[in-house]
């Protein structure tokens, strides 16, 4: 039985429980969760917290994304009617990866179980504060809390870094316009050493299929071509670079230590490095699926694409020859880029504007593509 105390905010069946009855939806408004839950984005245009529900149905899709996550679900009803649903979990990839929470924890076909708050105007959507999965696992934060008041923090281990003796200094902020080239087709040797599957591939790709059109991080190989500048910070064990497209951090480890066995998969990688002389050496792997650059030459990723970069920096300090060998599986052959970097102004060092995504969407909106590339997803 449904129980509404405030039905004005449930549209369609949920407001005539007795014609329809229930099997995979329960509404019980119970009052307001956790203030934790208003950590959601735009959680109080979306969710009416004053309004508990849960769903109860099968996944028909995964959306794995930051900074939220998406569960299609279809929901039968009593009377066999069949409603889609999403369940909007609260978080993001960081906060589910510390609950073992993957892409693959649940997916389409799997019987779902959620509690949480109801959208407003009876959008038929839950943010999903647990989820309940036939194995008996549970998901969300009635297993573990977003926020905490517990100082846990080690006292007897230093938190603190403190700059390494490295046999160069590279600190400071580097101008890449310095031998720039544009980002498009420029690797060597020529013509590309393609497979055949990687010819056909790149043959097949076509406007809007570029993740950069859509504001993801182009990461490497693409960011070391990029005429953006970076700053780069001695931590001891490890280098920070801070590179101003799109404001993209990246830490290149100094200390020898391999990836952590449940490294992700990334734009930007595990990188360790060694000094070779008065040259950096820089090895990338754990590389997500992409593109090489803007032409749109796939990259394989994973456990199928490494990345070498050897920063040569001249004797007098103000300059640095960049050369970049990639081993790629898609290709027969390793692929060269080459950009140089010297000692810049820090008063450019200004944050860089967000990427907007809104006039590649009108385009596609103009050219009747919209629709089209959302139900390809």
């Amino acid at each position: 039985m449904t129980t509404l105390l405030n039905p004005s905010f449930v549209r369609g069946p949920l407001a005539h429980p007795s014609r329809h009855g229930l099997l995979g939806l329960a509404v019980i408004a119970l009052g307001a969760l956790p203030a934790v839950a208003l950590a959601h984005h735009a959680f109080s245009t979306e969710f009416d917290e004053s309004l508990d529900g849960e769903v109860d149905g099968v996944v028909t899709k995964v959306w794995w994304a930051n900074p939220h996550i998406r569960y299609d679900v279809d929901v039968t009803l009593e009377d066999g009617t069949v409603e889609q649903w999403s369940l909007h979990p609260p978080g993001n990839l960081p906060t589910y990866r510390r609950q073992n929470w993957t892409e693959e924890t649940l997916k389409a076909g799997d019987h779902v179980n959620a509690t949480g708050n109801l959208g407003r105007g009876g959008a038929k959507k839950l943010y999903a504060t647990c989820i309940h999965l036939d194995s008996g696992r549970d998901l969300g934060e009635c297993v573990a809390s977003f926020t905490t008041s517990e100082v846990t923090a080690d006292p007897d281990r230093v938190h603190t870094y403190t700059a390494a003796d490295f046999p160069v200094d590279i600190t400071g902020f580097w101008d890449q316009r310095y031998l720039f080239q544009r980002t498009v087709d420029d690797f060597q040797p020529k013509p590309m050493p393609m497979s055949p599957a990687t010819a056909a591939l790149y043959a097949s790709r076509r406007y809007g299929d570029d993740s950069a059109l859509r504001c993801l991080p182009v990461g490497l190989p693409r960011i070391f071509g990029s005429p953006y500048p970076v700053e780069v910070l001695n931590a001891g064990s490890h280098y920070v670079m801070v590179y101003l497209q799109d404001n993209t951090p990246r830490r290149v480890y100094m200390d020898g230590r391999a990836a952590p066995a449940d490294q992700p998969l990334t734009s930007m990688g595990f990188s360790t490095g060694r000094w070779e002389g008065r040259t950096l050496v820089i090895e990338t792997t754990h590389l997500a699926p992409g593109w090489l650059d803007g032409s749109g030459y796939p990259m394989t990723g994973g456990d199928g694409t490494r990345i070498v970069e050897r920063w040569d920096v001249a004797d007098d300090g103000l300059t640095i020859a960049r050369t970049m060998t990639i081993h790629d599986d898609a290709y027969t052959a390793p692929l060269v880029r080459t950009r140089g970097s010297q000692r810049g102004n820090p008063a450019e060092l200004i944050e860089s504007p967000p990427c907007d995504s809104t006039t590649f969407y009108y385009e596609l909106f103009e050219n009747g593509e919209l629709e089209e590339r959302f139900e390809s997803l």
